[in-house]
């Protein structure tokens, strides 16, 4: 007689002991898991209850240069896996907030607060590639003996691109527009993306961003970052939501000249890597209307950014 595990794939056997009442015996070992089902008695007519060993907490611990004497433990949250436990802790991104807390300006620097825990909560996986993560840090301001607020949604650094094509003496705007489930909504936007390795290469990926997006290729060498003309206590990035996410984005510029035709044919173009869901119609409005078009934070700060490096004479 066979029985299905129905918490765990596995098979379980049957056995019989004196009193003639069957025990479920897992023939497999699980790590975390093991059921038994047993009569209260060894009576004709019995009960019985499955019950479960509730899992072990998996566990790491670090010891950062910033406080030495406290080490930090990072705890998985109930649901996340050995496999994505690993995945989180020898992320690139949570490497990197490490790296960011212990910086100059960083939270740990000059020993006001102290990383006491971390709590993972989430991963999701790009392919092999862990895309996003969630957890909530334990940072104790030492003065008042409380915590400050540090729920992170974690996915690193991105780039975008204000794209200006200049046609018979007007100048337009080429803007995305994409379904951004977040919001609820359409969305019209610069080109951008997410980088996808660890190589910090932001002009690169901004022109396969657009190109992507856009059908438009452009050449690296034309690109002007118009985040570097920021003070460098900035960091040279800017931050849209940083309550909550650790986003940082490179902006570019880039500036062309086309015909009246190449306007028309970009307009309401579909383009993106459909395969992966991106479902992306190119919008092209004149420029001087285009702080109006969007609600799009990295075209308005683009926009911002670009007047203000022009009126000093930054610009190329």
């Amino acid at each position: 007689m066979i029985f299905k595990n129905s918490f765990q794939p596995g098979i379980m056997r049957v056995a019989v002991p004196r009193c003639g009442i069957p025990l479920l015996k897992p023939v497999n070992k699980f790590p975390f898991f093991s059921s038994t089902l047993s009569p209260k008695t060894c009576a004709r007519t019995f009960s019985a209850k499955m019950s479960t060993n509730p899992p072990s907490q998996l566990t790491h611990t670090i010891n950062l240069p910033a406080q030495l004497n406290q080490p930090v433990s990072i705890i998985a949250a109930p649901g996340v896996s050995n496999a994505q436990f690993r995945n989180a802790i020898e992320s690139s991104l949570f490497k990197q907030w490490l790296k960011n807390i212990q910086a100059e300006t960083g939270l740990l620097v000059n020993g006001a607060m102290s990383l006491r825990q971390v709590l993972i909560q989430g991963v999701d996986m790009f392919g092999k590639r862990l895309g996003f993560l969630k957890f909530k840090a334990d940072i104790i301001d030492k003065e008042t003996g409380q915590k400050v607020p540090g729920i992170v949604f974690a996915r690193g650094p991105a780039v975008a691109v204000l794209i200006l094509l200049d046609s018979e003496g007007e100048t337009y705007a080429v803007l995305t527009e994409q379904v951004r489930v977040p919001v609820g909504r359409l969305i019209l936007e610069l080109p951008a993306g997410m980088l996808d390795d660890d190589h910090g290469d932001f002009a690169g990926t901004a022109v396969r961003e657009v190109e992507e997006e856009t059908g438009i290729h452009l050449n690296v060498h034309d690109m002007v970052d118009l985040t570097a003309f920021l003070d460098a206590s900035t960091g040279g990035r800017v931050f849209p939501s940083p309550g909550g996410c650790d986003e940082e984005i490179s902006l570019f510029l880039y500036r062309g000249n086309v015909s009246k035709e190449k306007i028309q044919q970009l307009q309401g173009k579909e383009t993106g890597l459909r395969d992966h869901g991106e479902l992306i119609k190119v919008h092209v409005v004149p420029y001087d209307k285009l702080w109006r078009a969007t609600a799009d934070a990295k075209a308005l700060t683009a926009i911002a950014l670009y007047e203000m490096a022009k009126r000093d004479g930054l610009l190329p």
